[in-house]
């Protein structure tokens, strides 16, 4: 049989409007135990998430876990994307056992989610296994997770990897978003934060833009 390709995406792929994401336990006392990556990146990566999320407009749930009592606030990175939008806090460590996070799981609806959090082996795995058996389709950031080791977070990845979850970047998710240069709409809006946040990426799009007014694709600068 012979195949015909078109030029359409695959079903693998996300979009702004088919998935939630859900950020976890981005607080400052779980990275002070991060070791896996450091917290200069971690809070890059998150802001970079949380922008992207924000600025696409995806169904989005803030987590946190002892916020008052233990584990702080959460990064004024992720708040500053999303001011109207309360995070929900809890005592279980499996974000899945909290009913209350369910509940705005159930309220969205959709059946892709997209996790990332601290930390890879604790907080990370146990939604993502638990909505995995559920037959939810789960995404993980891998590169907003950490854990108290590299070799923590490596195996937590593994381990979810081996179930069913689909790893991923956060620069790979900001652009997976927007998908085409010529989404003029969204141009400026990806451009942006690969720019603030998208470290030697964002380096080149300043340089590219400075030096010759160059953008990507056919779009209108930014």
């Amino acid at each position: 049989m012979t195949l015909v390709a078109k030029p359409t995406p695959g079903p693998l792929l996300l979009s702004p409007t088919d998935h939630t994401l859900i950020m976890i336990d981005h607080q400052s006392q779980m990275a002070f135990a991060t070791h896996s990556i450091s917290a200069t990146e971690l809070r890059t990566n998150a802001a970079l998430v949380a922008r992207a999320a924000a600025g696409f407009g995806v169904s989005t749930i803030l987590t946190t876990v002892a916020e008052k009592s233990f584990s702080g606030p959460i990064f004024d990175e992720i708040k500053s994307a999303f001011p109207d939008l309360p995070a929900i806090d809890r005592t279980s460590m499996n974000t899945w056992e909290d009913a209350n996070v369910i509940e705005r799981v159930n309220a969205i609806g959709k059946s892709r989610l997209v996790l990332a959090g601290l930390w890879t082996g604790v907080c990370i795995v146990g939604p993502a296994l638990s909505a995995l058996a559920q037959g939810f389709e789960v995404y993980v950031i891998a590169d907003a997770c950490g854990d108290v080791s590299a070799e923590a977070h490596d195996r937590a990845m593994d381990r979810m990897v081996q179930a069913g979850v689909r790893p991923m970047t956060s620069l790979q998710y900001l652009l997976e978003l927007q998908r085409d240069w010529a989404r003029t709409e969204t141009y400026a809006l990806t451009a942006n934060i690969a720019r603030t946040y998208g470290g030697a990426y964002g380096l080149g799009i300043i340089y590219a833009k400075t030096m010759f007014g160059a953008s990507e694709g056919h779009a209108s600068a930014a």
